[in-house]
C-alpha cells in the first residue's frame, strides 16, 4: 500500500492507477485556493467503492485541474448494512444527525415526517453533501445516501421483516433493554421528533414482529443525541466496533 495522503476528496470516477481526475471549479478552488496544494502535491481521494487513493496533482488552476491515481493507499471499507431514520429538526440539528450518522457508520440516513414533526423542509442535496464532507474529514471510504423524506406510516406499511427495526422509545426512559441480535444482520434505527412518536405511532411500532423498542438511559435527550446515542448502544452491541 502507498501512504496515505491528508487532504481527502470524494470523487465520482472510478479509481486506478494512472487513471486522471479532473476537478470542477469548487473542488479546484478548495484545493488550490484553500489548501495551497501545487503541482507535485499528494491528495486522498475516495469514490465509495475503490478504497482510498493517493494521487498527486498535475494540474492546478484557478477554476479546474487534473489529479492522477498514483496507488491504493487504504481498501475499501463498508460500513453495517444500518439505516439511521430520524425526524427532522432545526436546519444546524439536521445536519449535525447526518455528520455523526456519516462518521459512525450508517449505511443509509432516511428523514421519515412523523405525526409530531416540526420541520418538514429538507434540503437533501445539502444532507448529501454534509454526508460527504463528513466522510472526507474522518477518514472513512463510503459515504452513506440521504434520502428523500418519506412518511413513517408509508415506510412503515412496505416494511421488509428481514430488517430489524430499533426504536427509540421515550416512554422507557429508565428502562434497561438490553440490545440483542445476529451481527451482520439488517437494521434500521428510528429516531422520534422532538414532541416524542404519537400514541397510534407508538402502538404501530410495538405491534410489529421485526421492531424492538429500547430506551436510552434515565434522562430524555435531544434529538440529535439521542441519535447519537442509539447508534453507539446499537454499534457496541452489533456493529463493526
Amino acid at each position: 500500500m502507498i501512504e496515505r495522503a491528508k487532504i481527502r476528496l470524494f470523487v465520482d470516477e472510478p479509481l486506478r492507477e494512472g487513471q486522471t481526475i479532473p476537478l470542477e471549479r469548487d473542488k479546484a478552488h478548495y484545493l488550490f485556493g484553500v489548501m495551497r496544494q501545487a503541482v507535485g502535491d499528494r491528495v486522498a481521494l475516495f469514490n465509495g467503492r475503490d478504497g482510498e487513493w493517493t494521487a498527486e496533482v498535475s494540474h492546478a488552476g484557478k477554476r479546474n485541474g487534473v489529479l492522477t491515481c498514483l496507488g491504493q493507499a487504504a481498501p475499501q471499507l463498508d460500513p453495517p448494512d444500518l439505516w439511521l431514520m430520524f425526524a427532522p429538526i432545526k436546519k444546524a440539528r439536521t445536519d449535525f444527525i447526518v455528520e455523526k450518522a456519516a462518521e459512525m457508520g450508517a449505511s443509509r440516513i432516511v428523514p421519515v415526517l412523523t405525526e409530531f414533526t416540526n420541520s418538514e423542509r429538507v434540503r437533501v442535496d445539502r444532507l448529501q453533501a454534509h454526508a460527504v464532507e463528513a466522510a472526507e474529514q474522518c477518514g472513512g471510504t463510503f459515504v452513506p445516501e440521504v434520502t428523500e423524506p418519506e412518511k413513517l406510516d408509508r415506510l412503515l406499511a412496505d416494511w421488509d421483516g428481514a430488517r430489524r427495526l430499533m426504536f427509540c422509545d421515550e416512554a422507557l426512559v429508565g428502562e434497561n433493554k438490553p440490545l440483542s441480535g445476529e451481527a451482520g444482520a439488517p437494521w434500521a434505527i428510528l429516531i422520534g421528533p422532538e414532541g416524542g412518536f404519537s400514541d397510534a405511532e407508538r402502538k404501530r411500532l410495538h405491534g410489529m414482529e421485526s421492531a424492538v423498542s429500547v430506551s436510552l438511559g434515565p434522562r430524555i435527550l435531544r434529538a440529535d443525541t439521542a441519535a447519537v446515542a442509539a447508534m453507539t448502544l446499537w454499534q457496541s452491541a452489533l456493529g463493526d466496533w
